[in-house]
Protein backbone atom coordinates (compact mmCIF):
# COMPACT_ATOMS: atom_id res chain seq x y z
CA UNK A 1 0.00 0.00 0.00
CA UNK A 2 1.33 3.72 -1.03
CA UNK A 3 2.51 5.13 2.77
CA UNK A 4 1.06 8.69 1.66
CA UNK A 5 -2.61 6.63 0.97
CA UNK A 6 -2.33 4.84 4.45
CA UNK A 7 -1.44 7.89 6.27
CA UNK A 8 -4.60 9.99 4.60
CA UNK A 9 -7.10 7.01 5.31
CA UNK A 10 -5.50 7.09 9.08
CA UNK A 11 -5.63 10.53 8.90
CA UNK A 12 -9.72 11.36 7.56
CA UNK A 13 -11.06 8.01 9.65
CA UNK A 14 -8.92 9.04 12.65
CA UNK A 15 -10.16 12.93 12.52
CA UNK A 16 -14.02 12.44 11.38
CA UNK A 17 -13.97 9.58 14.27
CA UNK A 18 -12.96 11.97 17.29
CA UNK A 19 -15.20 14.83 15.60
CA UNK A 20 -18.28 12.36 15.55
CA UNK A 21 -17.84 11.22 19.01
CA UNK A 22 -17.35 15.11 20.36
CA UNK A 23 -20.49 15.69 18.41
CA UNK A 24 -22.14 12.40 20.49
CA UNK A 25 -20.66 14.53 23.74
CA UNK A 26 -22.11 17.83 22.71
CA UNK A 27 -25.39 16.49 21.42
CA UNK A 28 -25.90 14.36 24.64
CA UNK A 29 -25.10 17.30 27.02
CA UNK A 30 -26.85 19.69 25.29
CA UNK A 31 -30.11 17.56 25.81
CA UNK A 32 -29.29 16.82 29.41
CA UNK A 33 -28.94 20.22 30.05
CA UNK A 34 -32.56 21.53 28.02
CA UNK A 35 -34.01 18.26 29.38
CA UNK A 36 -32.74 19.49 32.99
CA UNK A 37 -35.34 18.53 35.63
CA UNK A 38 -36.96 16.12 33.69
CA UNK A 39 -33.94 13.51 33.97
CA UNK A 40 -33.99 13.71 37.21
CA UNK A 41 -37.81 12.74 37.63
CA UNK A 42 -37.38 10.00 35.30
CA UNK A 43 -35.03 8.35 37.86
CA UNK A 44 -37.39 9.24 40.23
CA UNK A 45 -39.88 7.24 38.52
CA UNK A 46 -38.09 4.34 38.94
CA UNK A 47 -39.89 1.39 40.59
CA UNK A 48 -39.61 -2.71 40.70
CA UNK A 49 -42.47 -2.27 37.81
CA UNK A 50 -40.06 -3.53 34.71
CA UNK A 51 -41.71 -1.92 32.51
CA UNK A 52 -41.36 1.42 33.97
CA UNK A 53 -37.78 0.73 34.44
CA UNK A 54 -37.33 0.00 30.68
CA UNK A 55 -39.37 2.97 30.04
CA UNK A 56 -37.05 5.09 31.80
CA UNK A 57 -33.91 3.69 31.19
CA UNK A 58 -35.07 4.18 27.17
CA UNK A 59 -36.01 8.00 27.91
CA UNK A 60 -32.41 8.71 29.78
CA UNK A 61 -29.92 6.90 26.98
CA UNK A 62 -31.94 8.50 24.04
CA UNK A 63 -31.23 11.88 26.30
CA UNK A 64 -27.27 11.16 27.17
CA UNK A 65 -27.05 9.56 23.63
CA UNK A 66 -25.03 6.59 25.40
CA UNK A 67 -26.10 3.34 27.36
CA UNK A 68 -22.63 3.44 28.30
CA UNK A 69 -23.09 6.50 30.53
CA UNK A 70 -26.76 5.08 31.04
CA UNK A 71 -25.30 1.76 32.13
CA UNK A 72 -22.21 3.27 34.45
CA UNK A 73 -24.23 5.67 36.10
CA UNK A 74 -26.79 2.64 36.99
CA UNK A 75 -24.15 0.95 38.56
CA UNK A 76 -23.63 4.42 40.48
CA UNK A 77 -26.71 4.61 42.03
CA UNK A 78 -26.73 0.95 42.43
CA UNK A 79 -23.43 1.57 44.68
CA UNK A 80 -25.09 4.02 46.20
CA UNK A 81 -27.92 1.90 47.98
CA UNK A 82 -30.20 4.89 45.99
CA UNK A 83 -31.20 2.22 42.91
CA UNK A 84 -31.97 -1.94 43.88
CA UNK A 85 -30.74 -4.40 41.63
CA UNK A 86 -34.30 -5.18 40.04
CA UNK A 87 -35.13 -1.58 39.59
CA UNK A 88 -31.35 -1.46 37.71
CA UNK A 89 -32.70 -4.69 35.41
CA UNK A 90 -34.96 -2.97 34.21
CA UNK A 91 -33.14 0.61 33.21
CA UNK A 92 -30.23 -1.72 31.91
CA UNK A 93 -33.01 -3.20 29.25
CA UNK A 94 -34.47 0.40 28.27
CA UNK A 95 -31.05 1.82 27.65
CA UNK A 96 -30.06 -1.18 24.93
CA UNK A 97 -33.32 0.32 23.02
CA UNK A 98 -32.37 3.82 23.85
CA UNK A 99 -28.57 3.50 22.21
CA UNK A 100 -30.13 2.41 19.02
CA UNK A 101 -31.60 5.84 18.83
CA UNK A 102 -28.15 6.62 16.77
CA UNK A 103 -28.57 4.91 14.25
CA UNK A 104 -31.91 6.23 13.66
CA UNK A 105 -30.06 9.51 13.67
CA UNK A 106 -27.84 8.61 10.89
CA UNK A 107 -30.45 7.05 9.07
CA UNK A 108 -32.01 10.99 8.31
CA UNK A 109 -30.98 12.38 4.72
CA UNK A 110 -29.23 15.47 6.11
CA UNK A 111 -25.63 14.38 5.86
CA UNK A 112 -24.31 17.43 3.04
CA UNK A 113 -25.73 19.83 5.65
CA UNK A 114 -23.80 18.40 8.42
CA UNK A 115 -21.37 20.95 8.56
CA UNK A 116 -23.62 24.14 8.22
CA UNK A 117 -25.89 23.18 10.71
CA UNK A 118 -22.29 22.61 12.44
CA UNK A 119 -21.39 26.35 11.85
CA UNK A 120 -24.88 27.72 12.35
CA UNK A 121 -26.17 26.32 15.90
CA UNK A 122 -22.36 27.16 17.01
CA UNK A 123 -22.77 30.70 16.40
CA UNK A 124 -26.38 30.39 19.01
CA UNK A 125 -24.08 28.40 21.38
CA UNK A 126 -21.38 30.84 21.68
CA UNK A 127 -23.49 34.54 21.65
CA UNK A 128 -26.71 33.84 22.91
CA UNK A 129 -27.54 35.23 26.35
CA UNK A 130 -30.16 33.05 27.04
CA UNK A 131 -29.54 29.79 28.63
CA UNK A 132 -32.31 27.56 27.16
CA UNK A 133 -31.31 28.28 23.37
CA UNK A 134 -27.93 27.98 23.99
CA UNK A 135 -28.18 24.56 24.67
CA UNK A 136 -30.58 23.90 22.07
CA UNK A 137 -27.91 24.92 19.77
CA UNK A 138 -25.21 22.71 21.42
CA UNK A 139 -27.50 19.97 20.98
CA UNK A 140 -27.89 20.81 16.98
CA UNK A 141 -24.06 21.29 16.67
CA UNK A 142 -23.42 18.41 18.11
CA UNK A 143 -25.99 16.45 15.81
CA UNK A 144 -23.79 18.76 13.03
CA UNK A 145 -20.58 17.08 14.26
CA UNK A 146 -21.83 13.18 13.76
CA UNK A 147 -23.12 14.10 10.11
CA UNK A 148 -19.65 15.67 9.22
CA UNK A 149 -17.88 13.48 11.45
CA UNK A 150 -19.37 10.43 9.74
CA UNK A 151 -18.79 11.78 6.06
CA UNK A 152 -15.05 12.05 7.03
CA UNK A 153 -15.10 8.93 7.55
CA UNK A 154 -16.79 7.64 4.50
CA UNK A 155 -14.75 9.66 2.72
CA UNK A 156 -11.62 8.39 4.47
CA UNK A 157 -12.56 4.28 3.72
CA UNK A 158 -13.46 4.98 0.40
CA UNK A 159 -10.10 4.31 -1.33
CA UNK A 160 -10.33 0.90 0.41
CA UNK A 161 -12.46 -0.08 -1.99
CA UNK A 162 -9.36 -0.52 -4.48
CA UNK A 163 -7.20 -2.11 -2.30
CA UNK A 164 -6.74 -5.85 -2.79
CA UNK A 165 -4.94 -6.56 -0.31
CA UNK A 166 -7.56 -5.41 2.24
CA UNK A 167 -10.51 -6.67 0.51
CA UNK A 168 -8.45 -10.19 0.62
CA UNK A 169 -7.87 -10.11 4.63
CA UNK A 170 -11.61 -8.58 5.28
CA UNK A 171 -12.77 -11.44 3.07
CA UNK A 172 -12.20 -13.78 5.86
CA UNK A 173 -14.37 -12.12 7.77
CA UNK A 174 -17.56 -12.17 5.80
CA UNK A 175 -20.83 -13.42 7.57
CA UNK A 176 -21.75 -15.81 5.43
CA UNK A 177 -21.47 -18.60 7.99
CA UNK A 178 -21.93 -19.19 11.16
CA UNK A 179 -17.89 -19.16 11.60
CA UNK A 180 -17.93 -15.56 9.87
CA UNK A 181 -20.86 -14.62 11.82
CA UNK A 182 -19.16 -15.20 14.96
CA UNK A 183 -15.41 -13.78 13.53
CA UNK A 184 -17.54 -10.48 12.78
CA UNK A 185 -19.33 -10.77 16.35
CA UNK A 186 -15.88 -11.35 18.08
CA UNK A 187 -13.96 -7.78 15.59
CA UNK A 188 -17.05 -5.96 16.65
CA UNK A 189 -17.12 -6.47 20.52
CA UNK A 190 -13.31 -6.26 20.97
CA UNK A 191 -12.88 -2.85 19.05
CA UNK A 192 -15.62 -1.89 20.89
CA UNK A 193 -13.93 -2.71 24.58
CA UNK A 194 -10.76 -0.92 23.11
CA UNK A 195 -12.64 2.44 22.47
CA UNK A 196 -15.29 1.92 25.00
CA UNK A 197 -17.94 3.74 22.89
CA UNK A 198 -20.70 1.43 20.94
CA UNK A 199 -21.50 4.90 19.33
CA UNK A 200 -18.27 5.02 17.61
CA UNK A 201 -17.85 1.72 16.61
CA UNK A 202 -21.67 1.90 15.21
CA UNK A 203 -20.38 5.11 13.63
CA UNK A 204 -17.05 3.49 12.24
CA UNK A 205 -19.52 0.08 10.56
CA UNK A 206 -21.64 2.60 9.08
CA UNK A 207 -18.71 4.38 7.24
CA UNK A 208 -17.63 1.25 6.20
CA UNK A 209 -20.94 -0.23 5.17
CA UNK A 210 -22.33 2.72 3.79
CA UNK A 211 -19.18 2.64 1.18
CA UNK A 212 -19.26 -0.61 -0.26
CA UNK A 213 -16.31 -1.49 1.88
CA UNK A 214 -18.09 -4.48 3.73
CA UNK A 215 -20.91 -6.31 3.15
CA UNK A 216 -24.63 -5.02 4.65
CA UNK A 217 -24.63 -8.61 6.75
CA UNK A 218 -21.16 -8.14 7.83
CA UNK A 219 -22.11 -5.09 9.40
CA UNK A 220 -24.89 -6.70 10.98
CA UNK A 221 -22.83 -8.94 12.49
CA UNK A 222 -20.21 -6.28 13.45
CA UNK A 223 -23.31 -4.63 15.80
CA UNK A 224 -24.69 -7.40 17.41
CA UNK A 225 -21.07 -8.08 18.90
CA UNK A 226 -20.75 -4.46 19.58
CA UNK A 227 -23.50 -4.84 21.67
CA UNK A 228 -21.49 -7.05 23.86
CA UNK A 229 -18.34 -4.98 24.00
CA UNK A 230 -20.29 -2.26 25.35
CA UNK A 231 -20.94 -4.17 28.68
CA UNK A 232 -17.51 -3.82 29.38
CA UNK A 233 -17.71 0.25 30.52
CA UNK A 234 -20.30 -0.92 33.05
CA UNK A 235 -17.83 -3.80 34.33
CA UNK A 236 -14.91 -1.56 34.53
CA UNK A 237 -16.84 0.89 36.40
CA UNK A 238 -18.67 -1.96 39.00
CA UNK A 239 -14.79 -2.66 40.10
CA UNK A 240 -14.02 -1.74 43.72
CA UNK A 241 -18.18 -0.93 44.09
CA UNK A 242 -20.58 -2.97 46.50
CA UNK A 243 -21.64 -6.60 45.24
CA UNK A 244 -25.53 -5.16 44.36
CA UNK A 245 -23.77 -2.86 41.87
CA UNK A 246 -21.04 -5.60 40.54
CA UNK A 247 -24.43 -7.70 40.55
CA UNK A 248 -26.19 -4.75 38.20
CA UNK A 249 -22.37 -4.84 36.17
CA UNK A 250 -22.82 -8.96 35.36
CA UNK A 251 -26.62 -9.08 34.56
CA UNK A 252 -25.66 -6.35 31.69
CA UNK A 253 -23.27 -8.68 30.54
CA UNK A 254 -25.46 -11.73 30.67
CA UNK A 255 -28.50 -9.84 29.12
CA UNK A 256 -26.45 -8.81 26.20
CA UNK A 257 -24.06 -11.90 25.84
CA UNK A 258 -27.39 -14.54 25.60
CA UNK A 259 -29.39 -11.92 23.31
CA UNK A 260 -26.38 -11.86 20.86
CA UNK A 261 -26.15 -15.88 21.18
CA UNK A 262 -29.77 -16.71 20.20
CA UNK A 263 -29.47 -14.05 17.34
CA UNK A 264 -26.25 -15.67 15.94
CA UNK A 265 -28.23 -18.83 16.19
CA UNK A 266 -31.13 -17.07 13.83
CA UNK A 267 -28.94 -14.97 11.83
CA UNK A 268 -29.61 -15.68 8.55
CA UNK A 269 -33.42 -15.89 9.20
CA UNK A 270 -33.39 -12.66 10.40
CA UNK A 271 -31.16 -10.97 8.12
CA UNK A 272 -33.57 -11.88 5.08
CA UNK A 273 -36.30 -11.04 7.29
CA UNK A 274 -34.84 -7.52 8.16
CA UNK A 275 -33.72 -7.09 4.31
CA UNK A 276 -37.58 -7.63 3.20
CA UNK A 277 -38.78 -4.85 5.57
CA UNK A 278 -36.40 -2.78 4.56
CA UNK A 279 -37.00 -3.68 0.47
CA UNK A 280 -40.67 -3.18 0.91
CA UNK A 281 -39.93 0.37 2.35
CA UNK A 282 -37.42 1.95 -0.48
CA UNK A 283 -37.64 -0.64 -3.21
CA UNK A 284 -33.95 -1.94 -2.83
CA UNK A 285 -32.75 -5.12 -0.99
CA UNK A 286 -29.21 -4.32 0.71
CA UNK A 287 -27.97 -8.27 0.50
CA UNK A 288 -28.63 -7.70 -3.08
CA UNK A 289 -27.61 -4.19 -4.31
CA UNK A 290 -23.95 -2.74 -4.51
CA UNK A 291 -22.11 0.52 -4.76
CA UNK A 292 -21.33 0.53 -8.23
CA UNK A 293 -24.83 -0.45 -9.50
CA UNK A 294 -26.36 2.74 -7.94
CA UNK A 295 -25.84 6.18 -6.60
CA UNK A 296 -23.81 6.80 -3.41
CA UNK A 297 -25.72 8.80 -1.42
CA UNK A 298 -28.92 6.64 -1.96
CA UNK A 299 -26.87 3.11 -1.75
CA UNK A 300 -25.33 4.83 2.06
CA UNK A 301 -29.06 5.23 2.88
CA UNK A 302 -30.32 2.16 2.73
CA UNK A 303 -27.63 0.39 4.17
CA UNK A 304 -27.61 3.08 6.95
CA UNK A 305 -31.26 2.68 7.45
CA UNK A 306 -30.72 -1.36 7.51
CA UNK A 307 -28.32 -1.36 9.99
CA UNK A 308 -30.27 0.64 12.25
CA UNK A 309 -33.48 -1.65 11.38
CA UNK A 310 -31.07 -4.83 12.14
CA UNK A 311 -29.83 -2.70 15.65
CA UNK A 312 -33.21 -1.84 16.72
CA UNK A 313 -34.88 -5.43 15.96
CA UNK A 314 -32.30 -6.44 17.92
CA UNK A 315 -32.35 -4.31 21.05
CA UNK A 316 -36.10 -4.54 21.15
CA UNK A 317 -36.74 -8.86 20.63
CA UNK A 318 -34.40 -8.80 23.47
CA UNK A 319 -36.03 -7.06 25.56
CA UNK A 320 -39.48 -7.74 25.05
CA UNK A 321 -37.97 -11.86 25.63
CA UNK A 322 -36.30 -11.55 28.68
CA UNK A 323 -38.59 -8.82 30.36
CA UNK A 324 -40.44 -11.59 32.33
CA UNK A 325 -37.43 -13.27 33.12
CA UNK A 326 -35.75 -10.30 34.45
CA UNK A 327 -36.10 -11.75 38.56
CA UNK A 328 -34.55 -15.20 37.18
CA UNK A 329 -31.95 -12.64 35.94
CA UNK A 330 -31.49 -11.37 39.19
CA UNK A 331 -31.24 -14.60 41.05
CA UNK A 332 -28.56 -16.13 38.06
CA UNK A 333 -26.58 -12.90 38.83
CA UNK A 334 -26.77 -13.10 42.97
CA UNK A 335 -25.89 -16.60 42.71
CA UNK A 336 -22.64 -15.66 40.28
CA UNK A 337 -21.89 -12.97 42.50
CA UNK A 338 -22.72 -13.96 46.08
CA UNK A 339 -22.63 -11.69 49.36
CA UNK A 340 -18.71 -11.43 50.85
CA UNK A 341 -18.50 -13.35 53.56
CA UNK A 342 -16.98 -10.44 56.07
CA UNK A 343 -19.82 -7.78 55.88
CA UNK A 344 -19.03 -5.23 53.35
CA UNK A 345 -18.05 -1.71 55.06
CA UNK A 346 -20.84 0.54 54.05
CA UNK A 347 -19.91 3.75 51.45
CA UNK A 348 -19.65 6.89 53.30
CA UNK A 349 -21.08 9.12 50.48
CA UNK A 350 -23.49 8.55 48.09
CA UNK A 351 -20.99 10.85 45.55
CA UNK A 352 -19.90 8.60 42.41
CA UNK A 353 -17.19 9.92 39.85
CA UNK A 354 -19.76 8.08 37.90
CA UNK A 355 -22.38 10.96 37.96
CA UNK A 356 -20.39 13.75 36.29
CA UNK A 357 -21.01 13.28 32.80
CA UNK A 358 -24.19 13.77 33.58
CA UNK A 359 -24.76 16.68 35.77
CA UNK A 360 -28.08 16.64 36.19
CA UNK A 361 -28.13 13.08 37.50
CA UNK A 362 -25.49 14.22 39.47
CA UNK A 363 -27.59 16.68 41.61
CA UNK A 364 -29.64 13.96 42.38
CA UNK A 365 -26.83 11.91 44.43
CA UNK A 366 -25.12 14.97 46.04
CA UNK A 367 -28.81 16.03 47.79
CA UNK A 368 -29.08 11.79 49.06
CA UNK A 369 -25.98 13.09 50.35
CA UNK A 370 -27.70 16.58 52.30
CA UNK A 371 -30.39 13.98 53.16
CA UNK A 372 -27.34 11.71 54.83
CA UNK A 373 -26.13 15.07 56.49
CA UNK A 374 -29.76 15.90 57.59
CA UNK A 375 -30.26 12.68 59.35
CA UNK A 376 -26.86 12.44 61.00
CA UNK A 377 -27.51 15.79 62.21
CA UNK A 378 -31.24 14.42 64.21
CA UNK A 379 -29.20 11.43 65.35
CA UNK A 380 -26.63 13.43 66.74
CA UNK A 381 -29.28 15.47 68.94
CA UNK A 382 -31.03 12.57 70.00
CA UNK A 383 -27.31 10.93 71.17
CA UNK A 384 -26.43 14.70 72.97
CA UNK A 385 -29.84 14.19 74.89
CA UNK A 386 -29.44 10.53 75.91
CA UNK A 387 -25.83 11.44 77.28
CA UNK A 388 -27.33 14.24 79.20
CA UNK A 389 -29.68 11.66 80.92
CA UNK A 390 -27.73 8.30 81.31
CA UNK A 391 -24.76 8.19 83.37
CA UNK A 392 -22.40 6.23 81.05
CA UNK A 393 -22.12 8.08 77.85
CA UNK A 394 -18.96 7.67 77.15
CA UNK A 395 -19.78 5.24 74.10
CA UNK A 396 -22.11 7.88 72.86
CA UNK A 397 -19.95 10.98 73.35
CA UNK A 398 -17.30 9.05 71.25
CA UNK A 399 -20.20 8.33 68.59
CA UNK A 400 -20.95 12.09 68.52
CA UNK A 401 -17.62 13.06 68.39
CA UNK A 402 -17.47 10.67 65.50
CA UNK A 403 -20.13 11.62 63.56
CA UNK A 404 -19.11 15.02 63.80
CA UNK A 405 -15.37 14.28 62.19
CA UNK A 406 -17.64 12.19 59.36
CA UNK A 407 -19.71 15.41 58.29
CA UNK A 408 -16.23 17.63 58.40
CA UNK A 409 -15.45 15.15 55.34
CA UNK A 410 -18.58 14.67 53.83
CA UNK A 411 -19.07 18.59 53.50
CA UNK A 412 -15.28 18.36 51.67
CA UNK A 413 -16.31 15.51 49.37
CA UNK A 414 -19.42 17.28 48.44
CA UNK A 415 -17.53 20.56 47.44
CA UNK A 416 -14.95 18.93 45.38
CA UNK A 417 -17.36 16.89 44.07
CA UNK A 418 -20.02 20.00 42.63
CA UNK A 419 -16.88 22.06 42.22
CA UNK A 420 -15.95 19.28 39.26
CA UNK A 421 -19.41 18.99 38.14
CA UNK A 422 -20.20 22.14 37.52
CA UNK A 423 -16.36 23.07 36.22
CA UNK A 424 -17.37 22.09 31.98
CA UNK A 425 -20.63 22.85 29.73
CA UNK A 426 -23.62 23.17 32.35
CA UNK A 427 -26.69 25.01 32.66
CA UNK A 428 -26.92 27.95 34.61
CA UNK A 429 -29.98 26.26 36.50
CA UNK A 430 -27.59 22.88 37.51
CA UNK A 431 -25.04 26.10 38.79
CA UNK A 432 -27.73 27.60 40.86
CA UNK A 433 -28.71 24.06 42.80
CA UNK A 434 -25.19 23.20 43.15
CA UNK A 435 -24.47 26.60 44.94
CA UNK A 436 -27.19 25.89 46.85
CA UNK A 437 -26.21 22.32 48.10
CA UNK A 438 -22.85 23.83 48.40
CA UNK A 439 -23.82 26.25 50.84
CA UNK A 440 -26.62 23.54 52.98
CA UNK A 441 -23.21 21.24 53.36
CA UNK A 442 -21.90 23.92 54.99
CA UNK A 443 -24.76 24.54 57.31
CA UNK A 444 -24.89 21.36 58.53
CA UNK A 445 -21.38 21.05 59.19
CA UNK A 446 -21.30 24.13 61.37
CA UNK A 447 -24.39 22.69 63.05
CA UNK A 448 -22.36 19.33 63.87
CA UNK A 449 -19.93 21.48 65.16
CA UNK A 450 -21.95 23.19 68.13
CA UNK A 451 -23.95 19.83 68.55
CA UNK A 452 -20.56 18.82 69.66
CA UNK A 453 -19.44 22.07 71.36
CA UNK A 454 -22.29 21.71 73.96
CA UNK A 455 -20.87 18.39 74.98
CA UNK A 456 -17.16 20.20 75.39
CA UNK A 457 -18.87 22.17 77.53
CA UNK A 458 -20.31 19.39 79.48
CA UNK A 459 -17.09 17.82 79.76
CA UNK A 460 -15.32 20.98 80.80
CA UNK A 461 -17.57 21.09 83.55
CA UNK A 462 -16.59 17.87 84.45
CA UNK A 463 -12.81 18.18 84.48
CA UNK A 464 -13.66 21.16 87.37
CA UNK A 465 -16.11 18.34 89.31
CA UNK A 466 -19.08 20.41 88.09
CA UNK A 467 -21.95 18.77 87.41
CA UNK A 468 -25.67 20.00 85.83
CA UNK A 469 -27.80 19.79 88.99
CA UNK A 470 -31.87 19.21 88.16
CA UNK A 471 -33.24 22.77 87.69
CA UNK A 472 -30.06 23.39 85.08
CA UNK A 473 -30.26 20.62 83.22
CA UNK A 474 -34.68 20.68 83.34
CA UNK A 475 -34.02 24.10 81.56
CA UNK A 476 -31.73 22.69 79.10
CA UNK A 477 -33.50 19.82 78.04
CA UNK A 478 -36.63 21.82 77.14
CA UNK A 479 -34.18 24.48 74.53
CA UNK A 480 -32.82 21.01 73.56
CA UNK A 481 -36.04 19.53 72.48
CA UNK A 482 -37.35 22.58 71.30
CA UNK A 483 -34.12 23.09 68.83
CA UNK A 484 -34.28 19.29 67.97
CA UNK A 485 -38.15 19.50 66.83
CA UNK A 486 -37.00 22.67 65.07
CA UNK A 487 -33.96 20.98 62.85
CA UNK A 488 -36.32 18.09 62.35
CA UNK A 489 -38.48 20.30 60.47
CA UNK A 490 -36.31 22.26 58.50
CA UNK A 491 -34.94 19.04 57.19
CA UNK A 492 -38.24 17.52 56.07
CA UNK A 493 -38.98 20.49 54.34
CA UNK A 494 -34.73 20.82 52.72
CA UNK A 495 -36.12 17.53 51.53
CA UNK A 496 -38.96 18.43 50.10
CA UNK A 497 -37.21 21.35 48.67
CA UNK A 498 -40.82 23.46 50.42
CA UNK A 499 -40.50 26.82 49.76
CA UNK A 500 -43.12 27.08 52.17
CA UNK A 501 -40.67 26.71 55.38
CA UNK A 502 -39.47 30.24 55.58
CA UNK A 503 -42.39 32.23 57.65
CA UNK A 504 -42.65 28.96 59.75
CA UNK A 505 -38.76 29.19 60.68
CA UNK A 506 -38.42 32.88 60.91
CA UNK A 507 -41.70 32.40 63.58
CA UNK A 508 -40.00 29.47 65.46
CA UNK A 509 -37.07 30.71 65.40
CA UNK A 510 -37.76 33.86 67.09
CA UNK A 511 -40.14 32.07 69.87
CA UNK A 512 -36.37 30.03 70.48
CA UNK A 513 -34.41 32.91 70.61
CA UNK A 514 -37.16 34.14 73.37
CA UNK A 515 -37.12 30.51 75.36
CA UNK A 516 -33.13 30.97 75.13
CA UNK A 517 -33.37 34.76 76.81
CA UNK A 518 -35.67 33.78 79.54
CA UNK A 519 -33.84 30.80 80.58
CA UNK A 520 -30.34 32.92 80.15
CA UNK A 521 -32.39 35.50 82.70
CA UNK A 522 -33.69 32.88 85.26
CA UNK A 523 -30.33 31.01 85.26
CA UNK A 524 -28.63 34.46 85.86
CA UNK A 525 -30.99 35.26 88.96
CA UNK A 526 -29.62 31.64 90.29
CA UNK A 527 -26.10 33.07 89.97
CA UNK A 528 -26.73 36.12 91.83
CA UNK A 529 -28.29 34.50 95.06
CA UNK A 530 -25.14 32.38 94.55
CA UNK A 531 -27.06 28.88 93.61
CA UNK A 532 -24.20 28.14 91.41
CA UNK A 533 -20.62 28.93 90.85
CA UNK A 534 -19.43 31.39 88.66
CA UNK A 535 -17.42 29.12 86.51
CA UNK A 536 -20.87 26.99 86.08
CA UNK A 537 -22.46 29.94 84.79
CA UNK A 538 -20.10 30.41 82.44
CA UNK A 539 -20.19 27.01 80.98
CA UNK A 540 -23.59 26.91 80.96
CA UNK A 541 -23.80 30.21 79.29
CA UNK A 542 -21.96 28.94 76.59
CA UNK A 543 -24.32 25.74 76.18
CA UNK A 544 -27.26 28.21 75.96
CA UNK A 545 -25.52 30.02 73.50
CA UNK A 546 -24.51 26.82 71.30
CA UNK A 547 -28.51 26.01 71.35
CA UNK A 548 -28.99 29.46 70.00
CA UNK A 549 -26.39 29.32 66.96
CA UNK A 550 -28.10 25.72 66.16
CA UNK A 551 -31.27 27.40 65.50
CA UNK A 552 -29.49 30.04 63.66
CA UNK A 553 -28.37 27.19 61.38
CA UNK A 554 -30.83 26.08 60.80
CA UNK A 555 -32.76 29.46 59.77
CA UNK A 556 -29.79 29.46 57.05
CA UNK A 557 -30.71 26.59 55.79
CA UNK A 558 -34.65 27.10 55.77
CA UNK A 559 -33.32 30.45 54.10
CA UNK A 560 -31.44 28.63 51.49
CA UNK A 561 -34.27 26.08 51.19
CA UNK A 562 -36.66 29.16 50.23
CA UNK A 563 -34.39 30.90 48.18
CA UNK A 564 -33.05 33.74 49.85
CA UNK A 565 -29.99 35.01 49.25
Amino acid sequence: MDVGLFVKIVADVIGGLGIFLLGMKHMSEGLQAVSGDRLRKMIGAVTNNRIMGVIVGLLVTCLVQSSSVTTVMVVGFVNSGIMTLMQAIGVIFGANIGTTITGWILVLKIGKWGLPMLGIAAFFFLFSKKDHLRYIGMAIMGVGMVFFGLELMKNGFKPLRGLDEFNAWFHTFQATSYLGIIKCALVGCILTMIVQSSSATLGITIGLASTGVIEFQTAAALVMGENIGTTITAWLASLGTTTAAKRAAYAHVLFNVFGTCWFVALFPLAIHFLSGLIQTKTGFNPLEIGIESMDETKFGQIITAGIALTHTTFNVTNVVLFTPFAGLLAKLVTKLVPEKETKEVSHLTYLDVRMLDTPALGIVQSQKQLDFMAESIEKMMDQTRECFSTEESRALESKIFHREEILDNVQKEIFLFLSNMVSGQVPHSITAKANKQMRLADEYESLSDYIVNVLKAVKKMEHNNLQLDEPALEKLLVLHDRVAAYIIQVNKYMKDDSAELLPWATTEGGAIVKLMKDLRSKHLTRLQNEEVSPYFSLAYTDMLNFYRRMKDHALNIAEVVAGEK
